[in-house]
C-alpha cells in the first residue's frame, strides 16, 4: 500500500516530502545519523572555542569525545529500548542495535555522558564541575540540532491540535498510515527553539559564572523545565504504568537544580576557586621560577 509520507506546516505554506535515506553507491546515509552528526561535530567545535576558559586543554576535549560520546550513545538506546521492550523489542532483540531507525532517549543520553565525563575527569584529574560546565553548553547545541532528525524521521510529534503551527502528517496519533493527512504539534520542534534558547542564555551567563557546575546546574533546570511541559504534548512517550517517565524526570531534576541554585546563591564564592582560575595560577606559579632564573643569571664577560 502506498504511504504518504508528505509533511505540511499549512500556516507557512510547506509541503514537503524529506528522504530519510541518501544511497551512495553501496553506501546508504541515514539523514537521522547525518544530523545527530553535525550536531555533536558544531558541539566539539564549541567546546575547542571556549576550552581555556573553563581551564580544558583543547586535545582534553578531543580525548574527551572519545570517552563521552559512546557512554552517551550506548546508555540513550538502552533507556529507550527498557521502556519499549515490550512494544519493539521483545520479538526481535537484534533491533535494538538498529539506532539508524530510531530510539535514542535524550535522558539516557545526558545520564551515559555524564558517566563518561565522570570517569574521564578522573583520569584526566580535572574538576568534574568545571567540564560538565562546558559539556552541557554543547549538549544544548547537540540537542537543539539533533531534533530535526526526528523531523526527518516523522517522529517525536505531540498530539492533534489545530493551532497555527501545526505540522500535517498522514499518520494517526500512534504513528500508523493514514490516507487522511492530521495536524499534530511539531513537538521536535518545541524543543530545538526551546534548547537553542537556552544556549545562547547560559553561554553568556556562563562567562561570568561563580562557581563550577553553576552551568551545569542551569541546564538541568532550563532543559527539565521546558521538557516537562513539551513532554506532556507527545503520543509516543516512553512509559511507566500510567507515567510519563522522562517527564516525571525533567519535572524532578528541574525541581532539584532549582533549590540548589538557590541555596547556592545565598553562600559567597571565591573566585580563585574556579578550575580555570586554579589551572592559570598554577601555570604561573610554574612560569616565575623560570623567570626568577633567567633574571639572576649574570651577563658573560668578554
Amino acid at each position: 500500500m502506498y504511504q504518504n509520507t508528505t509533511i505540511s506546516f499549512p500556516f507557512f505554506g510547506i509541503e514537503w516530502d524529506p528522504i530519510q535515506v541518501i544511497q551512495i553507491g553501496p553506501l546508504s546515509l541515514h539523514i537521522y545519523g547525518l544530523i545527530i552528526g553535525v550536531g555533536l561535530m558544531l558541539a566539539v567545535l564549541y567546546g575547542w572555542r571556549r576550552s581555556r576558559q573553563f581551564g580544558i586543554k583543547t586535545d582534553d576535549i578531543t580525548d574527551g569525545v572519545l570517552w563521552i560520546v559512546p557512554f552517551a550513545i550506548v546508555c540513550a538506546r538502552a533507556y529507550y529500548c527498557i521502556f519499549e521492550w515490550d512494544e519493539r523489542f521483545a520479538d526481535d532483540p537484534i533491533s535494538v542495535l538498529y539506532i539508524w531507525n530510531g530510539g535514542l532517549a535524550i535522558y539516557g543520553g545526558i545520564i551515559g555522558a555524564v558517566i563518561g565525563v565522570a570517569v574521564f575527569c578522573y583520569f584526566k584529574k580535572i574538576k568534574l564541575p568545571a567540564l560538565l560546565d562546558l559539556v552541557l553548553l554543547g549538549f544544548l547545541i547537540g540537542q537543539s540540532i539533533g531534533r530535526w532528525g526526528n523531523f526527518f524521521n516523522r517522529e517525536a510529534f505531540g498530539a492533534e491540535t489545530d493551532i497555527f503551527i501545526r505540522m500535517g502528517l498522514y499518520q494517526n496519533a500512534d504513528g500508523a498510515y493514514s490516507n487522511v493527512m492530521h495536524y499534530f504539534h511539531p513537538t521536535f520542534l518545541y524543543e530545538s527553539l526551546w534548547n537553542a534558547a537556552g544556549f545562547v542564555l547560559l553561554h553568556f551567563l556562563s562567562k561570568k559564572r561563580q562557581y563550577d557546575g553553576q552551568i551545569a546546574l542551569g541546564y538541568v533546570l532550563w532543559y527539565g523545565l521546558g521538557r516537562t511541559f513539551i513532554e506532556g504534548l507527545r503520543t509516543d512517550s516512553l512509559m511507566w504504568g500510567d507515567f510519563r517517565v522522562s517527564q516525571i524526570l525533567a519535572g524532578v531534576t528541574a525541581i532539584a537544580a532549582a533549590v540548589t541554585l538557590f541555596v547556592l546563591s545565598t553562600r559567597r564564592h571565591d573566585p580563585e576557586k574556579l578550575f580555570v582560575n586554579q589551572v592559570a595560577a598554577l601555570e604561573q606559579a610554574e612560569e616565575e621560577p623560570e623567570t626568577a632564573e633567567e633574571e639572576t643569571e649574570e651577563p658573560e664577560k668578554d
